[in-house]
């Protein structure tokens, strides 16, 4: 099996795939291409899961995929350089799982421009495979520009009443970011290509942690990346974004929102800024801990007392994701790997219950509780898997969202860089909350009186809606009890990048004691074997 370039071929199919969709004419070939190629996709991912051994792996060289090929001349070291290890690995499962569900979602709620919609999904895919694989700092920032232009058009187009508010305030929130982390890449890919590279323009994340960013460098540096990802979370205060764009996204653009982009946030501060800035990411970790928690609160007070039913599970992702900051900024191995393993549970649960309540709203097309109410005499089945969904997402233990959740309290309470087991008492509580403002919207839904004949008329779950929720509902389970194997690939990465962490933050320090012009850490990688493609043969030699 060619490794690198099944890789590639999981981030570039759905482009290839969106491709044909242009060619078809037909509702059922778009259709039906748009769900070949999800689907064939997330086959090909399997072959990375099975097999990655983390044993002989870490963040430093990716064992499975390691394709490099130079884009620009040899003044610049900008490569089209992608990876599989164990950071990124459960995240592209996540993305290519998610890829048939949606299309599988959007199968009759998506009822005009349908070559539109499933073309501009599949680019989306590809934008955010291409963001979690990337180890290029530059071709990371082209994935995660490259996402933008699908989901805005999505929310615009095949939204709410408000969707063209949603989707620019969406576009504004995340392009302001974006634009201020561009300005930090050219200026750390050139201070780093002098210290560490010869003198030459470097984004290659291998290098990148060979360079020790000079401490009077680091603070703003790191503000400009944190702000970009915190954006993208989004953090306390930055959240006012998401509420707007769940509420006005259609059924598939909110599971893929919930489930896999904002990830994109957590997995940006946790692969870029914490290993590039350790100084600054740990003297800022009070505050961004502080904050999460703020968020983890505020958000689950704010979605209890929401009218919409969407609008309070975007509130729920602003407060789950707030456990996820609070365990990366802990810096702790237990506190890290849940934050990794919780981001994926995270988009199984949230996810989930998305595509239920398009379910719902596809039937009876509102989104307001008061509109609903005793369904679960009249639709048991979809009344089963949401409050199955919901106690995950509660944290029920037995399922996947107690597991991350539990780690990342038990890692931050350890830590001693945040030094603040009262945040960690008062992020617990956030658990509780969960679970009142959930079960208060499942009882307001599914019981009470059935009152209304649109209600009492309502269909049950048919087979595709049911084959759909199958594979969250297993993953559920499965990582819920069995969380270990999923937890045993991210370990010796997240070990290998604490270790770096407080290597490069000890060289930091005594640079900055001893003022010598440059530092660096030596980064021994293991022996593992890579493949690679010899950059001459795929470099353009201009006339």
């Amino acid at each position: 099996m060619d490794i690198p370039f099944l890789t590639s071929l999981v981030i570039f199919l759905p482009t290839a795939g969106a491709l044909l969709t242009l060619l078809m004419r037909s509702v059922t070939g778009i259709r039906w291409t748009a769900l070949v190629t999800t689907t064939l996709t997330f086959v090909l991912s399997v072959g990375l899961f099975v097999g990655y051994d983390p044993a002989v792996s870490t963040a430093i060289t990716p064992q499975l995929a390691d394709m490099s090929s130079a884009w620009f001349p040899d003044s610049l070291d900008v490569k089209y350089h992608v990876g599989i290890d164990g950071l990124s690995l459960l995240l592209v499962m996540l993305t290519t799982l998610l890829g048939p569900i949606v299309v599988l979602s959007s199968w009759t709620y998506i009822d005009e421009k349908q070559k539109g919609y499933y073309t501009l999904f599949l680019i989306l895919q590809t934008g955010i495979t291409g963001v979690f694989t990337s180890f290029d700092l530059f071709l990371f920032y082209i994935f995660f520009e490259v996402t933008l232009i699908p989901m805005y058009f999505i929310i615009g187009i095949w939204g709410g009443a408000d969707r063209i508010y949603a989707a620019v305030k969406f576009v504004i929130y995340t392009l302001v970011g974006s634009l201020l982390m561009l300005v930090a890449i050219l200026f750390l890919g050139y201070e780093a290509g002098t210290a560490v590279n010869n003198g030459v323009f470097t984004t290659d994340w291998y290098k990148l942690l060979e360079y020790n960013v000079p401490l009077a460098q680091q603070g703003w540096l790191f503000g400009l990346f944190a702000l970009s990802f915190a954006i993208k979370v989004p953090l306390f205060p930055l959240h006012t974004w998401l509420p707007d764009a769940h509420v006005q996204a259609p059924t598939g653009g909110s599971v893929i929102l919930a489930g896999v982009l904002l990830k994109m946030g957590t997995y940006g501060l946790l692969r870029f800024c914490l290993p590039l800035f350790p100084n600054a990411a740990q003297s800022s970790a009070l505050l961004f801990g502080i904050l999460a928690v703020i968020g983890i609160i505020y958000a689950a007070l704010v979605a209890r007392v929401q009218e919409d039913a969407k609008s309070l599970v975007a509130y729920s992702s602003v407060s789950h994701l707030g456990f996820v900051v609070l365990g990366l900024f802990a810096f702790t191995t237990e506190a890290m790997q849940g934050a990794v393993i919780q981001m994926v549970n995270h988009g199984l649960s949230t996810g989930a219950l998305f595509l239920l309540l398009g379910m719902l709203y596809e039937r009876r097309h509102t989104r307001l509780m008061d509109d609903y109410g005793g369904l679960a005499n009249s639709v048991p089945v979809l009344t089963t898997l949401m409050i199955f969904s919901v106690l995950a997402s509660a944290g029920l233990p037995g399922l996947n969202g107690f597991v991350g959740e539990f780690m990342i309290l038990l890692g931050s309470f350890k830590s001693t860089v945040l030094s603040a087991p009262w945040l960690v008492v008062l992020a617990a509580t956030g658990v509780i909350l969960a679970a009142v403002y959930l079960l208060h919207m499942v009882y307001r839904t599914f019981f009470g009186e059935l009152d209304q004949t649109a209600n009492a008329e309502m269909v049950d779950v048919n087979g595709r809606e049911f084959l759909l929720m199958v594979p969250l509902v297993v993953l559920m389970i499965v990582m819920g009890f069995f969380p270990n194997p999923f937890l045993r690939q991210t370990k010796p990465t997240t070990e290998f990048l604490l270790n770096t962490i407080e290597e490069k933050r000890a060289a930091a320090l005594e640079q900055a004691e001893s003022k010598p012009s440059t530092a660096t850490v030596p980064l021994a990688p293991p022996e593992t074997e890579t493949v690679s493609i010899d950059p001459e043969d795929l470099t353009l030699t201009p006339q």
